[in-house]
């Protein structure tokens, strides 16, 4: 991250908490950026806003983008321990939503983890299972929703067919018509064009996000 931000002289956003947290990573010639959760902020023509999630981390924070022209809207949530309430307001009506599904929970209790490394990936404050991932995929599906994305799959303890099963089976049951992809962890994902996908879904002329 660091040594990034000084190579491009781009600046590091975080909050100060987290930058706290991070101080041994930094070597203070970074340009720190702070922000705020449920404080939204622009970065160009997008309108980022960061709401705090549930995890055993220094401040985490998930982000929807919302272009404003077009009122495009892409979620991010990984690292969510839960999906609280918070959580699930802040990423309702998206038009395109990369979840965490980082776990088969069968998969997970046979793994090769420690005891204590399962605990923290199961608990409240670790990570997303595929279950739980499907029931809030069902749970934010909405007409205008056109891509899910599956994000941060556990090498270990995880398929990324399994989880696309997992996921597609919930999301089909809400009528979901649209792309779904895993993320794969040693590369980009392909992009995704959003403005093409709402426009064949009858959404109009968009923006792409990504």
């Amino acid at each position: 991250m660091g040594v990034l931000a000084r190579r491009f002289d781009v600046p590091i956003l975080m909050t100060q908490v987290t930058e706290h947290a991070c101080r041994a990573l930094l070597t203070g010639r970074e340009r720190i950026e702070h922000y705020r959760s449920l404080e939204p902020f622009r970065i160009g023509p997008f309108e980022v806003m960061p709401f705090l999630t549930v995890h055993d981390a220094a401040d985490p924070v998930a982000i929807t983008v919302r272009h404003v022209e077009s009122g495009s809207k892409l979620g991010v949530a990984t690292d969510l321990g839960r999906p609280t309430a918070p959580v699930r307001a802040a990423l309702t009506g998206c038009h395109m939503l990369v979840l965490e599904a980082n776990h088969d929970e069968s998969m997970l209790w046979a793994g090769p983890y420690p005891w204590s490394v399962k605990q923290r990936i199961a608990s409240s404050h670790g990570h997303l299972s595929n279950r739980a991932a499907a029931e809030l995929a069902h749970e934010l599906y909405h007409p205008n929703l056109v891509a899910v994305a599956l994000a941060h799959l556990s090498e270990h303890c995880n398929d990324g067919g399994l989880a696309r099963d997992v996921i597609g089976l919930a999301l089909d049951r809400r009528g979901y018509r649209g792309r779904l992809a895993v993320a794969p962890q040693a590369e980009p994902l392909e992009p995704f064009d959003v403005s093409a996908l709402r426009r064949s879904a009858g959404q109009g002329e968009q923006l792409s996000l990504l």
